[in-house]
């Protein structure tokens, strides 16, 4: 029951990302027509936007529509987008020391090497915990996944299947990934499966 209920919060909250990322890009469309109709005003440096204004418009604006990306998405790589773009922007737009460049290079440097070496298929997931005996096809309809096999078997049954396959003794830890999300044994009571993990990629 608790799993449920956790999954109806989890999709309200997805819910009300969407509405927040809705407004979001309706003031971002507002800003873009605004700022269009303010461009003759570009070669008029005492008159706003200037080039400098433009520029610096243009760059809150992308990281706006990333910041869209990333409520919608819940992915790592549009988290990189957003902190590469603000950190880049910092470096454009300030104009500051060279001192303060130089950190904000070094800092879209380990971002990259941080995407290159640190990120994973299943780094961002979304975990919970179903009894064994839970029908493939209510564990499909409550995440919204798609856990191949016959829609009234259970996650014991399906679990159990590819770990025979791959050789491997159903002990707690042990683990099976789909193309789009896993199944993981959480529990086990007197040496039998009670509870199964499923592990769902959310990006």
């Amino acid at each position: 029951m608790k799993e449920f209920i956790a999954q109806i919060l989890k999709q309200i909250a997805a819910i009300l990302e969407y509405v927040i990322a809705f407004m979001l890009a309706i003031g971002i469309i507002l800003l873009c027509l605004r700022m269009a109709g303010s461009l003759q005003n570009i070669p008029n440096l005492g008159t706003y936007p200037n080039y400098d204004d433009l520029l610096e418009v243009c760059f809150n604006l992308i990281i706006g529509v990333e910041l869209i990306r990333m409520m919608y998405s819940h992915s790592p790589s549009t988290v990189f987008e957003v902190l590469l773009f603000a950190i880049a922007r910092q470096i454009i737009v300030d104009h500051s020391s060279i001192y303060s460049s130089l950190i904000g290079v070094t800092s879209i440097a380990v971002l990259f090497a941080t995407r290159k070496f640190l990120f994973s298929e299943f780094d961002v997931a979304d975990e919970t915990v179903f009894r064994a005996s839970t029908k493939i096809k209510v564990v499909n309809k409550v995440l919204s996944v798609e856990i191949p096999g016959d829609p009234d078997a259970t996650l014991l049954e399906v679990l159990l299947t590819h770990l025979e396959e791959q050789n491997v003794n159903p002990r707690v830890g042990a683990c099976y990934y789909f193309h789009n999300c896993g199944l993981r044994v959480a529990k086990l009571h007197e040496g039998k499966i009670s509870r199964i993990q499923v592990i769902r990629a959310i990006h």
